[in-house]
Protein backbone atom coordinates (compact mmCIF):
# COMPACT_ATOMS: atom_id res chain seq x y z
CA UNK A 1 0.00 0.00 0.00
CA UNK A 2 1.13 3.52 -1.17
CA UNK A 3 0.32 5.19 2.18
CA UNK A 4 1.23 9.24 0.74
CA UNK A 5 -1.72 8.36 -1.82
CA UNK A 6 -4.32 8.12 1.16
CA UNK A 7 -2.96 11.16 2.83
CA UNK A 8 -2.02 12.92 -0.52
CA UNK A 9 -3.99 16.01 -1.56
CA UNK A 10 -3.29 18.87 -4.31
CA UNK A 11 -4.70 22.33 -3.77
CA UNK A 12 -6.41 22.02 -7.06
CA UNK A 13 -8.83 19.26 -5.21
CA UNK A 14 -9.04 21.42 -2.12
CA UNK A 15 -10.42 24.13 -3.92
CA UNK A 16 -12.43 21.34 -6.46
CA UNK A 17 -14.04 19.84 -3.11
CA UNK A 18 -14.82 22.96 -1.49
CA UNK A 19 -16.66 24.51 -4.72
CA UNK A 20 -18.07 21.66 -5.15
CA UNK A 21 -19.54 21.27 -1.94
CA UNK A 22 -20.28 24.82 -1.40
CA UNK A 23 -22.15 24.86 -4.88
CA UNK A 24 -24.38 21.42 -3.78
CA UNK A 25 -25.12 23.18 -0.42
CA UNK A 26 -26.29 26.41 -2.08
CA UNK A 27 -28.39 23.92 -4.63
CA UNK A 28 -29.83 21.78 -1.44
CA UNK A 29 -31.34 25.26 0.10
CA UNK A 30 -32.10 26.82 -3.24
CA UNK A 31 -34.13 22.97 -4.07
CA UNK A 32 -35.63 23.08 0.04
CA UNK A 33 -37.17 25.97 -0.05
CA UNK A 34 -38.99 25.27 -3.11
CA UNK A 35 -40.28 22.25 -2.45
CA UNK A 36 -41.09 22.40 1.36
CA UNK A 37 -40.37 21.36 4.97
CA UNK A 38 -40.88 17.83 3.93
CA UNK A 39 -38.19 17.34 1.27
CA UNK A 40 -35.91 15.53 4.14
CA UNK A 41 -38.26 14.36 6.33
CA UNK A 42 -39.07 10.32 6.81
CA UNK A 43 -42.78 10.31 6.73
CA UNK A 44 -42.69 7.78 4.54
CA UNK A 45 -40.08 5.05 3.04
CA UNK A 46 -39.71 6.97 -0.73
CA UNK A 47 -38.87 10.03 1.75
CA UNK A 48 -36.45 7.94 3.28
CA UNK A 49 -34.92 6.28 -0.08
CA UNK A 50 -35.03 10.22 -1.58
CA UNK A 51 -32.42 11.45 1.28
CA UNK A 52 -30.20 8.42 0.77
CA UNK A 53 -30.31 8.91 -2.91
CA UNK A 54 -29.13 12.41 -2.15
CA UNK A 55 -26.41 11.67 0.16
CA UNK A 56 -25.16 9.16 -2.29
CA UNK A 57 -25.01 11.91 -5.44
CA UNK A 58 -23.38 14.44 -3.09
CA UNK A 59 -20.94 12.84 -1.97
CA UNK A 60 -20.03 11.39 -5.38
CA UNK A 61 -20.29 14.46 -6.40
CA UNK A 62 -18.23 16.74 -3.62
CA UNK A 63 -15.41 14.33 -3.72
CA UNK A 64 -14.68 13.21 -7.47
CA UNK A 65 -15.20 15.18 -10.43
CA UNK A 66 -17.50 12.73 -12.24
CA UNK A 67 -20.27 13.67 -11.98
CA UNK A 68 -19.89 17.41 -12.74
CA UNK A 69 -21.00 19.81 -10.14
CA UNK A 70 -23.45 20.80 -12.62
CA UNK A 71 -24.59 16.82 -13.09
CA UNK A 72 -24.46 16.70 -9.43
CA UNK A 73 -27.13 19.64 -9.27
CA UNK A 74 -29.40 18.30 -12.10
CA UNK A 75 -29.60 14.79 -10.48
CA UNK A 76 -30.45 16.58 -6.95
CA UNK A 77 -33.29 18.73 -8.73
CA UNK A 78 -34.63 15.85 -10.61
CA UNK A 79 -34.86 14.07 -7.29
CA UNK A 80 -36.54 16.77 -5.86
CA UNK A 81 -38.97 16.99 -8.62
CA UNK A 82 -39.89 13.39 -8.34
CA UNK A 83 -40.35 13.76 -4.74
CA UNK A 84 -42.79 16.51 -5.45
CA UNK A 85 -44.64 14.72 -8.08
CA UNK A 86 -44.96 11.45 -5.85
CA UNK A 87 -46.31 13.95 -3.05
CA UNK A 88 -48.79 15.65 -5.31
CA UNK A 89 -50.27 12.33 -6.44
CA UNK A 90 -50.36 11.07 -3.18
CA UNK A 91 -52.62 13.97 -1.95
CA UNK A 92 -54.83 14.31 -5.54
CA UNK A 93 -55.02 11.09 -5.95
CA UNK A 94 -56.63 9.09 -3.38
CA UNK A 95 -56.34 5.05 -4.89
CA UNK A 96 -52.77 5.78 -5.75
CA UNK A 97 -51.86 6.63 -2.52
CA UNK A 98 -52.21 3.31 -1.49
CA UNK A 99 -49.96 1.85 -4.12
CA UNK A 100 -47.25 4.44 -2.79
CA UNK A 101 -47.59 4.17 0.76
CA UNK A 102 -46.62 1.53 2.91
CA UNK A 103 -49.82 1.37 5.61
CA UNK A 104 -49.05 0.96 9.26
CA UNK A 105 -49.25 -1.99 11.36
CA UNK A 106 -50.30 -2.93 14.82
CA UNK A 107 -48.00 -5.17 16.14
CA UNK A 108 -49.59 -5.24 19.82
CA UNK A 109 -52.17 -4.08 21.55
CA UNK A 110 -53.63 -4.01 24.85
CA UNK A 111 -50.60 -6.49 26.11
CA UNK A 112 -51.39 -9.46 23.42
CA UNK A 113 -48.96 -9.68 20.54
CA UNK A 114 -50.19 -9.84 16.82
CA UNK A 115 -48.23 -12.97 15.32
CA UNK A 116 -48.61 -12.95 12.38
CA UNK A 117 -48.77 -9.10 11.87
CA UNK A 118 -45.35 -9.58 13.53
CA UNK A 119 -43.70 -12.02 11.02
CA UNK A 120 -45.23 -10.15 8.32
CA UNK A 121 -43.36 -6.97 9.61
CA UNK A 122 -40.13 -9.37 9.95
CA UNK A 123 -40.04 -8.94 13.83
CA UNK A 124 -39.70 -10.59 16.49
CA UNK A 125 -41.34 -10.33 19.90
CA UNK A 126 -37.75 -9.23 21.63
CA UNK A 127 -37.82 -6.43 18.46
CA UNK A 128 -40.87 -4.93 20.45
CA UNK A 129 -39.97 -5.58 23.78
CA UNK A 130 -36.78 -4.14 23.24
CA UNK A 131 -38.76 -1.00 22.03
CA UNK A 132 -40.69 -1.17 25.07
CA UNK A 133 -38.13 -1.38 27.24
CA UNK A 134 -36.16 1.55 25.88
CA UNK A 135 -39.39 3.50 26.42
CA UNK A 136 -39.39 2.96 29.93
CA UNK A 137 -42.38 0.16 30.15
CA UNK A 138 -42.43 -2.83 32.45
CA UNK A 139 -45.31 -4.46 31.65
CA UNK A 140 -47.25 -5.50 28.66
CA UNK A 141 -50.29 -4.24 30.54
CA UNK A 142 -49.08 -0.71 29.94
CA UNK A 143 -49.41 -0.58 26.70
CA UNK A 144 -52.40 0.26 24.79
CA UNK A 145 -50.50 -0.32 21.07
CA UNK A 146 -47.33 -0.83 19.25
CA UNK A 147 -47.58 0.25 16.04
CA UNK A 148 -44.77 -0.04 12.87
CA UNK A 149 -45.25 2.96 11.07
CA UNK A 150 -44.98 3.46 7.01
CA UNK A 151 -41.23 4.59 8.32
CA UNK A 152 -40.21 1.33 9.98
CA UNK A 153 -40.27 3.32 13.25
CA UNK A 154 -42.38 1.61 16.05
CA UNK A 155 -44.70 4.34 18.04
CA UNK A 156 -45.77 2.92 21.33
CA UNK A 157 -48.82 3.95 23.28
CA UNK A 158 -49.37 3.99 26.90
CA UNK A 159 -52.23 2.41 28.32
CA UNK A 160 -54.38 4.76 30.16
CA UNK A 161 -57.67 6.56 31.12
CA UNK A 162 -58.10 8.66 28.22
CA UNK A 163 -60.60 7.65 26.00
CA UNK A 164 -59.17 7.07 22.53
CA UNK A 165 -59.80 9.17 19.28
CA UNK A 166 -60.22 6.14 16.74
CA UNK A 167 -59.81 9.05 14.03
CA UNK A 168 -55.85 8.73 15.11
CA UNK A 169 -55.82 4.91 13.80
CA UNK A 170 -58.11 4.80 11.15
CA UNK A 171 -55.49 4.86 8.58
CA UNK A 172 -53.82 1.43 10.33
CA UNK A 173 -54.26 -1.88 8.72
CA UNK A 174 -56.27 -3.98 11.47
CA UNK A 175 -57.00 -0.74 13.57
CA UNK A 176 -60.32 -3.05 14.11
CA UNK A 177 -57.68 -4.58 16.71
CA UNK A 178 -57.30 -2.04 19.10
CA UNK A 179 -61.29 -2.47 20.20
CA UNK A 180 -61.14 -6.26 19.44
CA UNK A 181 -57.97 -7.17 21.29
CA UNK A 182 -59.98 -8.68 24.17
CA UNK A 183 -61.71 -11.50 21.95
CA UNK A 184 -59.68 -15.16 22.82
CA UNK A 185 -60.87 -16.14 19.22
CA UNK A 186 -58.52 -13.14 17.36
CA UNK A 187 -56.70 -15.38 14.75
CA UNK A 188 -53.93 -12.53 15.09
CA UNK A 189 -52.90 -12.98 18.64
CA UNK A 190 -50.48 -15.49 20.45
Amino acid sequence: MQWEKWFAIEWQQIVGISLSALGLYLGLILFTRLMGLRSFSKLSSYDFAMTVAIGSILASTILSDSPSLSQGLVAVAVLFLIQGSISLIRRKFKPLKSLIDNQAIILMAHGEYFCDNLKEANLTKSDVQEVLRKNGLKSKSEVFAVIMETTGDMSFIKQDNTAPDWSLFDDIRDSHLLTDSNKSDNPLKQ
